[in-house]
């Protein structure tokens, strides 16, 4: 096989020459010649995103059916919260301004920072371990008042979380409501936390975790488990069993493989800002994916790795800060 003229030292060093000689002129006539330098980098992470980018964006511009279907109301979309419409975990922002407000003690703050980079370090929710740091946040926040906490919840909603929507997401659950659909959020957080979320978004309402309090006041129990993975695809099916939804006409929108559960349950399941798991899964299933980050990233927006140790307790209590049930 002949070989290439971009194989040619000779002729590689006269084009090097022309183009330092001629500088704009010689790279035009380079051009015109159909020589250009061999790369020596193979591509690089950025190419390779921005492959998978250019593929997804592709997908997008195929002709879909109008959706949300107006008028249709025995639909409804279900939206995670963290990484899906807020960046980062709300409670993480939550913690923070419970600390701001000084209502951890120095003693909590060591407990569940070394509990919450356990988790980090660790990797994986072991069952022994969460329990553990339920426990200890409920014990913090027993006999507090519950309106104290939803109190400071709207404060902090305004200091931390309003700037923090994703627009595209926020974009999404306006097109439901424009349409005469119904919006949850469906999240771990307490139902305190994303009922104000929900709110101040003109959502529907909000699924989340809740906690036991009587008169008013946190009792530091829990009332079941927190609203997660597939506890979040029972209260989804609950709640469309009261309201009489057909699922296959839903959608449900999430960041996490967590909610695959969740995400399988409706006709129109969305992967919005996916981690490696849900991205995968979604692009085998046939799943759209929205990506609103700036600078894809593979993995997940979590607790930015500056913050300081006080922030990341504060986001462990604020967990389980504000479940409650009254009785």
């Amino acid at each position: 096989m002949a070989s290439s003229p971009l194989d040619q030292p000779a002729e590689r060093g006269t084009v090097d020459r022309e183009d330092r000689a001629t500088g704009a002129a010689g790279r035009l006539a380079r051009l015109a010649r159909g020589r250009w330098p061999r790369r020596a980098n193979a591509p690089t992470r950025r190419s390779e995103l921005a492959g998978e980018a250019a593929a997804e964006a592709a997908d997008e511009t195929v002709a879909e059916p109008e959706f949300p279907v107006r008028g249709d109301v025995r639909a409804a979309a279900f939206f995670d919260l963290d990484n899906t419409v807020m960046q980062g975990a709300a409670l993480f922002h939550f913690g923070r301004g419970l600390y701001k407000r000084k209502f951890f003690s120095g003693r909590d703050l060591a407990r569940f920072a070394w509990q919450q980079a356990y988790f980090r370090l660790a990797g994986a929710e072991n069952a022994g371990h969460m329990a553990d740091a339920r426990d200890s946040a409920l014990s913090i926040v027993k006999g507090h008042k519950v309106a104290e906490l939803v109190a400071m919840g709207e404060e902090i909603y305004d200091e931390y979380m309003a700037g923090r929507i994703w627009r595209g997401t926020r974009a999404l659950a306006q097109a439901h409501l424009d349409a005469g659909q119904r919006v949850w959020l469906v999240t771990a957080a307490p139902v305190e936390t994303a009922t104000i979320i929900a709110r101040r978004l003109g959502l529907t309402g909000a699924l989340g975790t809740v906690a036991e309090s009587a008169g008013g006041v946190y009792t530091g129990r829990l009332v079941g488990e927190p609203l997660h993975g597939p506890a979040k695809a029972m209260a989804v099916r609950a709640l469309a069993e009261r309201q009489e939804l057909d699922l296959e006409r839903c959608a449900a929108y999430s960041d996490s493989a967590n909610d695959i559960p969740m995400l399988s349950l409706v006709g129109y399941p969305y992967a919005i800002n996916p981690d490696s798991r849900l991205r995968a899964h979604a692009r085998k299933h046939g799943w759209r994916v929205r990506d609103y980050r700036t600078g894809r990233k593979a993995v997940r927006i979590g607790v930015p790795a500056a913050a300081g140790a006080g922030a990341v307790a504060g986001g462990t209590v604020a967990a389980l800060a504000l479940r409650r049930r009254r009785r």
